[in-house]
């Protein structure tokens, strides 16, 4: 090889070597700016997740509203009890529920009974829009609401209370067809709930028979179908608010009433009555209810969440309810003071009853109700498939 040949190989030897060095040099820059953009990314991601979570707590971890959102506002909510019992522990629950989905934004004003009137009084405020919500019982609209005094007919319900409450939960009659009911004046029921199985309670004479109740002076509800309820067992029935019941009681104003248990023993009813029936007839079913020209007013993401509320607290009361019944009979039980008997119906007891109340739902279909019994019949046929 001539010394011209052997210059021209190392010229290309090193022009190719150099060439290779900064070719790997450009391919390591490459990997590493991969690696920058995979690190870049997941930094990023992370920050979309810490996102999302503060999203989720700023809607209470629902989604489907943000307290951002939320103007200030105050909403007056009224129940047919008074501090400590069922409804009033409910308004409470629902306000700091309220209060800490909306980050404070919105304020629930709780009403004991008597703070704004009685519970027909208040049943007027909610359709007048002088209140924005309400805990009350069909019973005290049962002049105004036809249909929904099919509550007020006994042993239409199971016994069991959780088959009860899981009914009123799902039932399409109920919250579809009755709540349409309702909405004709101007008020929504967002959702049904049970207080309890009723009792009877009695002075000088021990309801034990339909025959018992023959003249004895029963007070009711604002109800047509609770007075025919009580005019079938031969009762006379008196209409009356419960503000008034005590001392018509202590007087003998009137012989005897029903109430869930806690309300009877909180009510102090048993320290002014001989004898307390353990029945089981009906369900105090509640109704959580709004203004519905106020409800439809709201918007989306506060209507979501006040729907999603409502929701929660029927597993919350149901616990509530079960909890205030079973310690408040310990208190009747207990109250050597007040001592009050307490007289337990057979089965056979209770179907001597139950034969007389059917003849009542005749009358529910034929007097009472402004659709031939439809509801009724369709609430029966799922109170049937439940039991089943």
């Amino acid at each position: 090889m001539t010394i011209f040949n052997k210059k021209i190989f190392w010229l290309a030897l090193v022009l190719f070597l150099t060439l290779g060095l900064l070719a790997a040099c450009g391919g390591d820059d490459s990997d590493d700016g991969a690696e920058e953009s995979d690190e870049d990314t997941t930094e990023t991601s992370g920050d979309d997740e810490e996102g999302s979570e503060d999203d989720a707590e700023a809607d209470g971890g629902s989604g489907d509203y943000s307290a951002e959102d939320m103007e200030e506002d105050t909403w007056r909510f009224v129940t047919e009890e008074v501090q400590g019992q069922v409804q009033y522990v409910y308004a409470e629950e629902f306000a700091d529920r309220i209060s800490e989905k909306s980050d404070g934004k919105i304020t629930v004003e709780p009403y004991e009974f008597g703070g704004l009137g009685s519970e027909t009084d208040q049943v007027d405020q909610l359709q007048q829009g002088t209140v924005e919500m309400a805990v009350m019982s069909p019973g005290f609209t049962g002049n105004m609401v036809a249909e929904g005094q099919l509550f007020a007919l006994h042993f239409l319900f199971p016994d069991d209370l959780e088959v009860t409450q899981e009914i009123l939960n799902n039932s399409e009659a109920i919250n579809t067809d009755l709540r349409e009911r309702y909405e004709e004046f101007n008020i929504s029921p967002l959702s049904f709930w049970t207080e309890g199985a009723m009792q009877w309670t009695s002075s000088g004479t021990e309801l034990r028979t339909p025959d018992d109740f023959e003249n004895f002076q029963m007070r009711v509800q604002t109800s047509p179908l609770i007075m025919r309820s009580y005019e079938q067992y031969g009762a006379n029935p008196q209409e009356m608010s419960w503000g008034e019941l005590y001392t018509a009681l202590d007087r003998g104003t009137v012989d005897g009433q029903e109430n869930p248990i806690f309300f009877i023993a909180d009510a102090s009813f048993h320290e002014v009555q001989d004898y307390m029936t353990v029945s089981n007839h009906n369900n105090y079913v509640a109704m959580t209810t709004v203004n519905t020209d106020w409800y439809d007013g709201l918007d989306d993401n506060t209507r979501a969440m006040v729907d999603e509320t409502v929701e929660e607290m029927q597993e919350w009361v149901f616990d509530e309810q079960t909890r205030q019944n079973e310690e408040f009979l310990s208190v009747i039980e207990d109250d050597t003071d007040n001592p009050t008997e307490i007289i337990e119906l057979t089965e056979e007891e209770r179907d001597a009853f139950r034969q007389e109340a059917m003849e009542v739902r005749d009358y529910y279909r034929n007097e009472i109700s402004e659709v031939g019994g439809d509801i009724l019949d369709k609430l029966e046929g799922e109170i049937e498939e439940h039991q089943e």
